[in-house]
């Protein structure tokens, strides 16, 4: 990895120096494996909410409903690989910074504290349990009243230990949860300009025209209604209308049928997810800004002491992408080696509350609050090289996809700044839009190795060749297949037909659409409809 070039050198020093001390802090441990050291609490921000768990990891997992800061959940506790942070410590310290992550740089040395602590209560507590029920044997063979004691002091000991342990483990993944995934050896670091271009595909980049601008011609033509949207929803909640709609439901068969063709399952998403699964998938906005709608049955302006009626007290949001419901597919599941991959390609809306959001990405169709998106989604065996050949064969089916389109597109490996908390590594795509002047986003693609499996716990049976005794966490991918709103603006802007009096005379649309067109190809009386 090379160094940022921006002012990360300080931190990245600091890092550095916090993990040093760590390891001199740590070295005490090995010295006195048994003792127990007090926790002085860690400057950092609120934690994502998602309920706590134990460091110990169960064999069987417990599905008792955990509730933790009015977030309800019904599967088993977050299961971390607080092992692997303890033994890499500064490079588990320096991915956190360069990732710009939502803690501070002690936060490992205190994951590592907590951790050890952890187990050396595990160890007094199996030692105290094992004394317990040697005195308990002996009061069954007459041992008198010093037996008693004894045991009852064993009891209070437990009650000790035990209660230190909940709040130690409590602690331990609050902090674990705020770490980001491992990031891919080969993407690049530091903010959005230092992204790689892998690739370019497509025709050459057309000139960028104003006239080609999609806002004007979509309203020039009727094909969409921003005031009447803003009467019934408010700002980015368009109409679509006429040719519009049908363009926008004629690419969603489209992209349906490539993905279907390649041996990808179809879903047909809820919308509407619980909170509790949407922190598990890793959703914590960077900057902070509210990015999501949730849903209540209490009315505003309410009597404020009424019981809000909810669906089994469950905070329920509006999904931002297909991924989180696909995702909760296989929550809380050992699959069978067999069946993997599992993929999937869903169909559902992705609502975004864009808070903050301003300038030119909010015009027009760009950046919406609702807007329908195909997304795909694989679950693979939990080894990195078979994670990625899948994220290669996601990003090939989006080629053939946007090719198809004639669209121009370039693929950038997006650098760690840009990626999100459960990402290993991302490529994004973008597609040259003329009237815009520049390239915008149209799919973005990330392996998230098991960042979201050892959240939602799900996991495979091994190999039969495999001779390790564990069963092993999956990993996950997701990636947009079409991400409709932007490419109905890469369509109109770079299909727009100009005349020889400068005016959109046309809309010429790719021919892989026309088969999945059920309207006419005249559009005003004058304009049409080129299939080509």
């Amino acid at each position: 990895m090379k160094l940022p070039n921006s002012g990360c050198h300080k931190c990245l020093r600091q890092a550095i120096r916090w993990s040093e001390i760590g390891q001199v802090r740590t070295a005490s441990y090995a010295s006195n494996p048994n003792a127990i050291y007090p926790l002085p609490p860690p400057a950092r921000p609120s934690p994502p909410s998602v309920p706590s768990s134990s460091a110990k990891q169960p064999k069987q997992a417990d599905t008792k409903p955990v509730v933790n800061n009015e977030i309800v959940s019904t599967l088993p506790k977050p299961r971390l690989d607080y092992r692997r942070i303890a033994e890499e410590q500064k490079a588990v310290t320096l991915n956190h910074i360069l990732r710009n992550a939502p803690c501070t740089p002690d936060t490992v040395f205190h994951i590592t504290r907590l951790y050890e602590t952890s187990i050396s209560l595990h160890r007094k507590l199996d030692s105290v349990r094992a004394k317990q029920r040697d005195v308990g044997n002996l009061i069954k063979a007459g041992g008198g009243d010093e037996a008693v004691r004894q045991a009852k002091k064993l009891k209070l000991k437990i009650v000790e230990y035990e209660k230190i342990l909940e709040e130690t483990d409590k602690e331990l993944l609050e902090l674990g949860l705020m770490l980001p995934n491992e990031t891919h050896p080969a993407t690049p670091v530091g903010k959005e300009k230092e992204a790689i271009e892998l690739e370019r595909f497509g025709p050459e980049p057309v000139a960028a025209d104003k006239r080609r601008d999609h806002l004007d011609i979509a309203t020039r033509w009727g094909w969409v209604d921003t005031a009447a949207s803003a009467t019934a929803s408010g700002t980015s909640w368009p109409y679509l209308k006429g040719h519009l709609a049908l363009l926008e439901q004629a690419v969603i068969q489209y992209a349906l049928s490539i993905a279907v063709k390649k041996g990808w399952t179809p879903i047909a998403t809820p919308d509407v997810v619980k909170e509790d699964v949407m922190a598990r998938c890793g959703f914590q906005p960077r900057d902070g800004a509210g990015q999501t709608y949730y849903l209540s049955t209490t009315p505003p302006n309410s009597d404020p002491d009424a019981e809000p009626v909810t669906q089994s007290q469950a905070n329920l949001v509006l999904a931002a992408t297909a991924e989180i419901p696909l995702a909760a597919l296989s929550a809380n599941k050992i699959i069978p080696y067999q069946s993997l991959p599992l993929k999937y390609v869903g169909v559902g809306k992705a609502f975004r509350a864009e808070a903050g959001a301003r300038g030119a990405d909010t015009r027009g169709l760009y950046r919406l609050h609702q807007f329908q998106k195909i997304e795909l989604f694989a679950v693979t065996e939990g080894e990195k090289q078979v994670s990625e050949g899948m994220m290669e064969e996601m990003r090939e089916i989006q080629k053939e996809l946007y090719t198809s389109l004639g669209l121009s597109v370039r693929v950038l490996d997006m650098p760690t700044e840009e990626l999100g908390a459960p990402a290993y590594r991302k490529y994004d795509m973008e597609a040259w839009m003329p009237g815009r002047d520049g390239w915008g986003e149209i799919s973005s693609t990330s392996n998230c190795t098991d960042f979201q499996a050892r959240r939602l716990h799900i996991r495979h049976r091994p190999r039969p060749d495999n001779t390790d005794s564990t069963i092993p966490f999956a990993h996950t991918l997701n990636g947009t297949c079409a991400a409709i709103p932007r490419l109905l603006v890469a369509l109109l802007e770079n299909g727009a037909v100009i005349g020889e009096d400068g005016e959109v005379t046309g809309l010429r649309l790719p021919a892989v659409l026309e088969r999945f067109w059920i309207g006419g190809e005249l559009i005003d009386g004058k304009a049409a409809i080129q299939w080509s």
